[in-house]
């Protein structure tokens, strides 16, 4: 028990005023990391490859359509 009267509110303040400690991000997997990284390297190219030029034009006039929808 304190003495002071001053000292449990002082602890009242004190608990009232300080940051909340904020929870740790857990870990990465690094494997999962270098997957992720492998593929994103890759990007847009390597999606392109496997779609036909018809496709490729269909899907960039769908995209400009969408681009320019008045909305």
């Amino acid at each position: 028990m304190p003495r002071d009267a001053n000292q449990p509110a002082a602890l009242v303040v004190k608990m009232a005023t300080e940051r909340p400690l904020e929870p740790e991000k857990p870990a990465k997997d690094p494997a999962a990391v270098a997957l992720g990284r492998k593929g994103g390297l890759k990007g847009g190219k390597a999606r392109w490859e496997g779609i036909s030029a018809k496709k490729r034009r269909e899907l960039a006039r769908k995209a400009a359509r969408a681009r320019w929808k008045k909305g």
